[in-house]
């Protein structure tokens, strides 16, 4: 089992940044990919970045340019730096992991998991005003 926890969200103007942060624990040597999802009042759940455990990163076309997701492997932590924040970028964003691999598993941004295994955190909330 893998538990994620992440944290750093918060309220900020637009043109602001936050940092969010996941720190990953249990089997957290099985982990292939990690990621960032948000879901906004409303509307469904969509991917915003993931990282591969060997640094391969994708994002989604609407925060390239403007965020970026890094790893520390060795404290099992992901994040995501958002900067040029917009009031579209508003949502729960949530911390994803999963051991699975390609074709099955971490293809992209498009789906709205990471594949048939996803863990999940808990979720923390990013608000931005304009």
């Amino acid at each position: 089992q893998v538990r994620l926890v992440d944290s750093g969200g918060g309220s900020v103007q637009a043109g602001g940044s936050l940092r969010l942060s996941c720190a990953a624990s249990g089997y957290t040597a099985a982990l292939y990919c990690m990621g960032w999802f948000r879901q906004a009042p409303g509307k469904e759940r969509e991917g915003v970045a993931l990282i591969t455990s060997d640094g391969g990163t994708k994002y989604a076309d609407s925060v390239k340019g403007r965020f970026t997701i890094s790893q520390d492997n060795a404290k099992n932590m992901i994040y995501l730096q958002m900067d040029s924040l917009k009031a579209e970028d508003t949502a729960t964003y949530y911390c994803a992991a999963t051991p699975s691999r390609p074709p099955t598993s971490c293809t992209g941004v498009s789906s709205r998991t990471l594949g048939p295994l996803t863990y999940w955190g808990q979720g923390t909330q990013v608000t931005v005003s304009s």
